[in-house]
């Protein structure tokens, strides 16, 4: 800044610290809108990891493109954590989608779903989520999806969609001859009508998720099924919730089918069985030359051992039949490690380890008298075994 003097001349002055403030603040102004620009970006755009079908997932198995999708079109998605929440926005003409039904375990829960307002959207199943939410169903196999199959249907969220791929998925069927059902991609999407309200069962979820809304036709299925409503809940609980009632048996999860060819195998197994027990007729002794006695046998062996000098193999006989015999004692296996196994006997006899595993795990005797020693040593430990 430039002042003038007196005599005619501009002196030169320091600006203020108002003046430098004033100067900078729209350089520090524009820093403060980058640095918020970029901070918003960066959370925005980061991956947001979560479960399967979590609405807040941005991995491959999440669903947030289709939470996006469905609020892009004027759908007011709601992101239930719990029952109470579903019940809280349930109504009439609202869409409940149940999706990761495995970890809905308590029945008093699935209950309370059942009672719910509105239409029901039920996403690959189990039996006791089925059977409470959509009784009309039942599981009647599985079919695979991979080459874009028509859907072969008048239903018009499937006619819209036409070929989708989403893998190996369950198929469904009328649980009874008085329900009218629409069956969908070879029972993988079927539909029925109870009560006033349109209940939707979908054996497969992977055209739901991120990854899998990519493939041919799958975005278009997922967004006629979700978005028919202006309200839709999304319900994905991701641990599980309640406490079980009794657990799902193997015969839950099998189709009625399975179910029939396995009891025909048990008769077949049975009548074979009645039919091979009547042509088996008694044992019969078979007439040998010369019947040797099993001390005979073991003298002999004995004998030959010593006229050898094998004591190296007679020591490991006598030690394998112990062992064999004081295994099953112990609650060991045949392959259990020799640490484990002397330390079994050790404390099931109070014999000192040491002692236990010179015996059985040792070097081969030196001489006969050492041969007889062992043989006694294992014998005292095997009847402390037996005892004990």
């Amino acid at each position: 800044m430039v002042e003038a003097t007196p005599g005619g001349r501009g002196t030169a002055t320091e600006p203020t610290i108002g003046q430098r403030w004033r100067g900078a603040r729209w350089v520090l102004l524009a820093l403060a809108v980058i640095v918020a620009f970029a901070t918003l970006s960066a959370y925005l755009t980061a991956p947001r990891p979560g479960g399967r079908m979590d609405p807040d997932s941005t991995s491959p198995d999440g669903a947030r493109a289709l939470m996006t999708l469905l609020r892009e079109h004027g759908v007011d998605v709601v992101e239930a954590p719990d029952v109470a929440a579903v019940e809280a926005a349930a109504g009439p003409d609202t869409l409940l989608v149940v999706v990761q039904t495995y970890h809905l375990v308590d029945r008093a829960a699935l209950r309370r779903l059942a009672g719910l307002p509105g239409d029901r959207l039920l996403v690959q199943p189990i039996s006791r989520s089925r059977e409470l939410l959509a009784p009309a169903i039942k599981l009647s196999g599985a079919t695979t999806f991979g080459g874009g199959e028509r859907p072969n249907c008048d239903l018009r969220e499937a006619t819209r969609a036409g070929a989708v791929q989403f893998g190996v998925s369950d198929a469904y069927d009328a649980s009874d001859d008085d329900t009218s059902v629409t069956r969908c991609y070879d029972g993988a999407l079927v539909r029925y009508t109870a009560d006033g309200r349109d209940i939707t069962v979908v054996g497969n979820s992977e055209f739901m998720t991120n990854g899998g809304l990519l493939e041919e036709g799958n975005a278009a299925l997922a967004m006629n099924l979700t978005g028919t409503h202006q309200r839709m809940i999304w319900y994905a609980p991701q641990f599980t919730e309640g406490e079980a009632e009794g657990g799902a048996t193997l015969f839950d999860l099998a189709p009625e089918q399975v179910k029939w060819i396995i009891w025909q195998l048990v008769a077949v197994v049975v009548l074979l069985a009645a039919w091979k027990s009547r042509r088996i007729g008694p044992l019969v002794a078979e007439r040998l030359p010369v019947v040797v006695r099993a001390s005979e046998t073991v003298e002999g062996r004995g004998r030959l051992y010593r006229s050898r000098r094998a004591r190296d193999s007679a020591a490991a006989a006598l030690r394998t039949a112990a062992l064999q015999r004081m295994q099953p004692r112990l609650g060991l296996g045949v392959n259990t490690d020799p640490a484990a196994v002397v330390q079994g006997i050790s404390a099931h006899c109070g014999v000192q380890p040491q002692s236990v595993a010179y015996a059985l795990f040792g070097p081969p005797p030196r001489d006969d008298a050492e041969l007889v020693s062992l043989a006694r040593e294992l014998d005292n430990i095997e009847r402390q075994v037996a005892r004990s």
